[in-house]
């Protein structure tokens, strides 16, 4: 089989060939010598591995030299080049619609042909949102791009771009945002049901076969290549073999029988991919060792790779750093367990679960309604899985069990400052990320402080520090390989932008603990005016009632002497006074002074002194720019360095945050001692109105009794008066007069005309005090008519009624 030159044999090499080979030479020991013309063809994979493995995803689009059009559509770019042929994209310069051409090349046998043709005829009957569709081939462009009878494949085009680009930017080299990484998930997944409900297995699942597109609201994301094209001849399999190794189900490198388990490997790297930056299983390494070492790994390692030390470590976890939260990064590493499993009749099934199946189980995580609580005693997050009927008060109770804050003490508040209530369910406070962009930083929250404490100690447990970082903090002059270095600094950059966000979600509980104190504030203010306007409406009533009661008072004074005099009626007076001057005791100007000194203190607490945003920018910046800089050499360029200068950097912006935290807690507390002070006075005002309130009641009955008491005060001195006279019949009769002294009949004519004389005196007196307090009377509710610039809207005779 290896006769021949070594030079030949690389000539001659073909896919199968090479299958062969690799399967033969994973029988040997490994301590088994090699001839050496076997070592050169094993160096020869690993070079050829190397270079495709380094050249993947570099697909660039290449400009074009002269333009050229269809009808109306106009080639506007080449997208890409590789084993296959190429693609295109083409614009309508009437509709400006765009759709990408795929062009395969001449070099096919017969029956790729057919494959070639067939593939098209699968991607025409497709028809899902996450798979991208078949257009038809503007008319013309056949003879005018191809030099052969293969037909054109046209499809939508998609501009935001594949996959690996979006991985390649620099904010992801730790991982994608959680909400990316959801969308994502839920994506591939419904389009892996779609082709698999189909019959259609993919093959080739890898980033540079998923594509985005700008929805209404979100990305989406779509499938590409069904994996036709990767078998359509010899050298373009032997391409995809070497170049997706590390996306490839085992069993499809060693030339076994598959299922549709082999897409499950290859979309459970992808995730693992996308959540870590890296892909799981020693991703630097040449094939013969990697298939060597893998394949040892257990049924629940999910990542195999190389520590600074060089040492292989196995590991069922997700390694940090990483952006899921505790909560779903635990769910996905029993999830990943499942799709990279080795074993391809295991991989996908777990019996002891319900469902089983990994899509089902998937569906559960995806359908996971979580809510984040930072809480801010601790400044950790906290993440729970709320139901559709949950409160907000249920979900009160499971906090107290995790933070010993109680339910009656905690206070939840929403970034503007809004409190949640009880009642409310708890999922309106969750992440939809079908309605959301997942490529946001920011993480809604909810904020959590403890109502019965005033004083907020920084209590700082810096975030674990991920493994390299701790390796180069021991041995910061420690000579690392370019690989190991550049993800050392990556990981780095990611430390400081992760603190530097803490820092900004600190800012943003700081922010609604602000904004709820101006609430509070806003709603003491309310009452302040009402009571002083109460206060105001009070005294002046009160001070109408006194004057009105002391004239009444001097009055009945003055007729005494020849009128009517009744001490109860003085007692009853002098004790509504007594209850007046009693209603106006409210302690108004003591509750003002203390709530003008309380808002010198709100004013400050709103300038923020306890700012550090710009130290940690400044430091995220700069490893920033050292990670770019190092990823961005040219090949040639690439050596070994230590991590001094990025270290350096990480112990300064946790030097940083750390110093700061003690102010931001003091500034904190004294938020939340303003908070305290406005929630105390809120109750007292509100008792004051309440109690003025009240007082304005008594004061109005007081009024009214007031007006009784002189009205049976006028009856009784109508009562003495209105006795039938002899010598005016009609006198009885005439409801403006009144009647004359009582005198019996048989002693009239007795009477002295001096007598008679006085008595008509007295008798027109009587009818002019009588005249005098109806107008007084009259006057008086004229006035309380009057009062409506006291009581708003509603009058004092209202009040009365």
């Amino acid at each position: 089989m290896w006769a021949g030159s070594v030079p030949q044999v690389y000539r001659k090499l073909e896919k199968q060939e090479v299958l062969n080979f690799f399967r033969f030479v994973q029988t040997f020991p490994e301590n088994t010598r090699l001839t050496f013309k076997t070592q050169h063809l094993l160096q020869f994979l690993n070079r050829f591995y190397s270079v495709h493995h380094q050249g993947e995803g570099a697909m660039n689009r290449v400009p074009l030299q002269q333009p050229q059009t269809c009808g109306p559509w106009e080639l506007k770019e080449r997208l890409g080049t590789g084993g296959f042929g190429n693609v295109t994209r083409w614009q309508n310069k009437d509709t400006e619609e765009q759709i990408a051409i795929k062009q395969c090349r001449q070099e096919l046998s017969e029956r790729n042909k057919e494959r070639w043709k067939l593939e098209i005829q699968i991607m025409k009957r497709l028809n899902h949102v996450n798979v991208v569709a078949a257009r038809d081939v503007p008319a013309g462009m056949q003879k005018l791009v191809t030099a052969n009878d293969l037909p054109l494949l046209a499809m939508e085009y998609c501009q935001g771009g594949d996959l690996r680009k979006y991985l390649n930017v620099l904010d992801n080299c730790c991982g994608m945002r959680e909400g990316s990484v959801l969308i994502l998930l839920r994506d591939i997944s419904s389009a892996l049901t779609y082709l698999h409900n189909k019959r259609i297995i993919h093959r080739d699942l890898k980033p540079e076969n998923i594509v985005l597109q700008q929805g209404e609201k979100r990305l989406i994301h779509k499938i590409i290549d069904l994996g036709y094209a990767k078998e359509l001849d010899q050298s373009s399999l032997c391409t995809s073999f070497v170049g997706t190794l590390q996306y490839l189900a085992p069993e499809l490198i060693e030339r076994m029988q598959y299922t549709v388990t082999v897409d499950y490997w290859s979309f459970g790297t992808l995730v693992f991919e996308c959540i870590t930056g890296f892909r799981p299983f020693l991703p630097t390494w040449q094939p013969v060792p990697w298939h060597n070492k893998v394949r040892l790994k257990e049924n629940d390692h999910i990542v195999v790779y190389e520590d600074l030390s060089g040492e292989v470590q196995f590991s069922k976890h997700l390694p940090q750093p990483n952006n899921l939260n505790s909560l779903l990064l635990e769910k996905m590493e029993r999830w990943l367990q499942l799709m990279l499993m080795w074993s391809p009749q295991n991989r996908g099934k777990d019996p002891n679960a319900t469902p089983t199946d990994c899509f089902s189980q998937l569906e559960l995580i995806l359908k996971l309604k979580l809510v984040h609580i930072l809480n801010m005693m601790s400044a950790k997050i906290l993440t729970y899985s709320v139901a559709d009927d949950e409160t907000v008060a249920d979900l009160q109770l499971r906090i107290e069990k995790d933070t010993g804050i109680t339910a009656a003490s905690q206070e939840l508040l929403l970034e503007a400052g809004l409190a949640l209530e009880p009642h409310v369910p708890a999922s309106q406070c969750a992440v939809d990320y079908s309605e959301v962009d997942g490529r946001r930083r920011d993480l809604p929250l909810v904020f959590l402080f403890d109502r019965s404490s005033c004083t907020y100690q920084p209590q700082f447990a810096p975030r674990t520090l991920p493994e390299n970082i701790r390796f180069v903090q021991m041995d910061p002059k420690h000579v690392l390989p370019y690989s190991p270095l550049r993800r050392t600094c990556g990981q780095a950059w990611h430390t400081i932008r992760s603190l530097k966000e803490d820092w900004q979600r600190l800012q943003q509980g700081q922010k609604a603990a602000i904004m709820s104190l101006l609430r509070h504030n806003s709603s003491l203010s309310k009452q302040k005016n009402e009571m002083v306007s109460m206060h105001q409406r009070l005294t002046a009533k009160l001070e109408f009632f006194t004057t009105s009661l002391h004239i009444d008072m001097d009055k009945y004074q003055e007729q005494t002497a020849t009128g009517i005099a009744s001490e109860k009626l003085m007692s009853v007076w002098r004790e509504m006074e007594q209850t007046a001057v009693s209603c106006g005791q409210a302690k108004v100007s003591e509750l003002e002074d203390e709530m003008m000194q309380l808002q010198p203190d709100i004013v400050d607490v709103q300038r923020q002194p306890w700012r550090c945003g710009e130290a940690l920018d400044t430091l995220e910046g700069k490893a920033m720019e050292l990670f770019r800089k190092l990823r961005e050499k040219p090949r040639d360029q690439r050596c070994a360095g230590d991590g001094q200068e990025v270290m350096r950097l990480v112990l300064q912006a946790v030097q940083v945050y750390e110093r700061k935290l003690k102010d931001f807690y003091t500034h904190l507390s004294k938020t939340a001692v303003c908070r305290q002070r406005v929630m105390e006075l809120l109750p007292k005002v509100e008792g004051v109105v309440q109690k003025m309130a009240e007082s304005e009641q008594i004061l109005m009955s007081l009024q009214e009794r007031r007006q009784k008491e002189l009205w049976n005060l006028l009856k009784v001195a109508c009562s003495k008066v209105r006795s039938p006279v002899s010598g005016s019949p009609d006198g009885l009769r005439t409801p403006s007069s009144v009647p004359p002294l009582l005198t019996p009949r048989d002693s009239l004519q007795q009477i002295d005309e001096s007598l008679l004389e006085e008595s008509r005196t007295f008798e027109s007196r009587l009818q002019s005090l009588l005249h005098t307090t109806i107008q007084e009377s009259e006057s008086s509710m004229e006035m309380l008519r009057e009062w409506t610039w006291l009581s708003g809207e509603q009058s004092f005779s209202s009040d009365l009624s």
